[in-house]
């Protein structure tokens, strides 16, 4: 059941302009990473489950630095779902959208961002009752030009666009009236990372903050 300090999907996504797309491959990396964006304003931190050491990076930050609001990107399944909750998770988000994912994060209270790229799929997913949605991958898919068009049919849906989002468009994407934040990954480097540059990152989560646009 969810706890009395679970976050709503709209909650994660008015918390900073940008949501890091993170993916970690050294556990290691985990806490001090986590650390350096919050030190930076960024608290909303999105740890994919594209590597073998995802859910050990989770419960790492989620240990260690309660300072961060951690989840689980890349969730696929229920099982990945249950994981990422087991992992001290607190929200999911998802490449695309399934009613087993949607049920799944709710069972596991988890706030999830779905997945969608076309209409069907927002509809798919507002059936369901998910009215927060990620556009991905959201330049391939169409970029702000999608967005606009579908403000008119779809008025009552906030988006996340993530992919192939950077700091030189996030701000087209920001002044959109349905855009509440992106996902981007050019907050945590490979390199900056790999070689524990965490004053990089710091400067890059502050850098962000000039994002805001209303």
């Amino acid at each position: 059941m969810p706890s009395a300090l679970s976050f709503t999907a709209l909650q994660v996504m008015q918390d900073a302009p940008v949501i890091p797309v993170i993916v970690l491959n050294d556990v290691a990396h985990a806490v001090p990473m986590a650390r350096a964006l919050v030190a930076g304003g960024i608290r909303m931190l999105e740890v994919t489950l594209r590597t073998p050491q995802a859910l050990a990076c989770i419960e790492a930050i989620a240990r260690d630095v309660p300072e961060a609001v951690v989840g689980a990107g890349t969730v696929r399944s229920k099982a990945d779902a249950q994981a990422a909750a087991r992992a001290g998770a607190r929200f999911a988000v998802s490449p695309g959208y399934t009613s087993t994912v949607g049920q799944a994060c709710r069972d596991a209270g988890l706030a999830l961002l779905p997945g969608v790229a076309t209409g069907s799929e927002i509809m798919v997913a507002q059936e369901d009752g998910f009215t927060e949605l990620k556009f991905f991958p959201a330049m391939q898919a169409g970029g702000p030009a999608m967005l606009k068009a579908w403000s008119g049919p779809f008025f009552d849906v906030k988006f996340c666009p993530t992919g192939g989002v950077s700091l030189q468009n996030a701000r087209e994407f920001l002044a959109l009236p349905n855009v509440v934040c992106v996902g981007g990954s050019w907050l945590v480097p490979a390199d900056a990372v790999a070689q524990g540059n965490w004053d990089a990152v710091t400067q890059l989560a502050r850098d962000t903050q000039a994002l805001r646009t209303r």
